[in-house]
């Protein structure tokens, strides 16, 4: 079926308003409200009525919001489903990032063995095995893939902070590849990690931590 809007949405599938806010939060009424915020508003209007009301509209003139900018969505997506449903959160980021040099994940798989690297990401998954005698295992993600990174303990008494608070980091280190897998088994050994969290501003990302 067609709907009209939001409201004609809301009566032929039977939607209370805490149905329509988490459709709008997610970005799925855009195709009626034009785009999220406007989306969230109207359903905020749209009110429970009595069995003798049902049919009725409601005639008050919708107001215009202004759309939400690219990091607002992106602030929104993380918020309501994890992850963007547009670009990533790096990718508007990467002007920013280029003054420190670093490398995308996904030119970073095409370094040889030993190769200094730069990279930032979006801290993912932080871990601390109690096997691995201190070591954190850390992945970062950009718009173009994942880096596994490897933080000794000597370098985590120094960089503590920044290891276990970042939800953007830099890692300065050494690629390394294994040739015994070709190549297949690829990490960045940190020499120097670098809080960048300050740089995505409103942006923020759910960080699976398994400390």
């Amino acid at each position: 079926p067609v709907f009209e809007d939001i409201e004609d949405l809301a009566r032929a599938a039977r939607l209370h308003r805490h149905d329509l806010q988490a459709l709008a939060q997610a970005d799925a009424l855009s195709a009626l409200a034009g785009h999220r915020v406007q989306a969230a508003w109207q359903t905020a209007a749209i009110q429970p009525m009595p069995a003798l009301l049902a049919d009725a509209h409601n005639a008050e003139p919708a107001l215009a919001l202004p759309a939400p900018s690219e990091a607002e969505s992106t602030l929104a997506d993380y918020a309501s489903l994890g992850l963007p449903m547009g670009r990533h959160p790096v990718a508007l980021l990467r002007q920013a990032l280029d003054r420190f040099q670093v490398q995308p994940a996904a030119v970073l798989r095409s370094y040889p063995d030993g190769r200094l690297a730069r990279a930032s990401g979006l801290v993912t998954h932080r871990q601390r095995p109690s096997t691995a005698r201190g070591v954190v295992f850390i992945t970062l993600e950009d718009d173009t893939g994942s880096v596994n990174v490897i933080v000794w303990p000597d370098l985590l008494e120094r960089y503590r902070k920044d290891i276990l608070g970042a939800r953007l980091m830099t890692v300065f280190g050494i690629w390394q590849a294994d040739h015994a897998t070709g190549g297949q088994v690829m990490h960045l050994v940190a020499r120097r990690v670098v809080d960048h969290t300050a740089l995505l501003g409103e942006l923020t990302a759910r960080s699976r931590d398994f400390r």
